[in-house]
């Protein structure tokens, strides 16, 4: 096996899309991240949260092994994890982004959910369009679809 080959993980994440080749220096050593595995966000009810992120993305909770208070929740190629805390205390704003597949089946399944969301900004340069919603807890999700990639 040479140094930029690996056997961890799935190299295909989605249609027409591979995760570049890894990169090392002169002793082997990774010298970049392979890929974001997740994000930590607050939460002030993880019953609420985990009920609205199955919902609204199809998200599971996995139950950890650990003796921890953090809810982790997967998509499979992709976690979320919550901390449950008293309060929020954030600085705002800041966000998330979330691809989808299927931009009018999306935005058709957030208003069968009641959930609403800003006024769509499209970019007819790369086919892309934009909105926003929010979680309970007012966390900013932006939810994004490219109907063209650059190959």
């Amino acid at each position: 096996m040479s140094i930029t080959e690996t056997t961890e993980g799935p190299r295909d994440v989605a249609k027409g899309f591979a995760l570049p080749e890894p990169k090392f220096d002169e002793q082997g050593r990774s010298v970049e991240p392979k890929y974001i595995h997740h994000v930590n966000f607050p939460t002030t009810n993880v019953d609420r949260t985990v009920e609205w992120y199955t919902k609204v993305f199809g998200l599971t909770r996995v139950m950890p092994k650990s003796n921890t208070r953090v809810v982790l929740m997967t998509k499979g190629r992709f976690d979320l994890h919550f901390t449950p805390v008293e309060e929020m205390d954030r600085m705002a704003p800041y966000h998330f982004a979330m691809e989808v597949e299927d931009w009018d089946g999306f935005l058709g399944h957030l208003d069968a959910l009641g959930i609403r969301h800003t006024r769509p900004v499209e970019r007819p340069e790369n086919q892309s369009k934009f909105c926003y919603i929010h979680d309970p807890d007012h966390t900013m999700i932006e939810l994004v679809f490219h109907g063209r990639r650059p190959a």
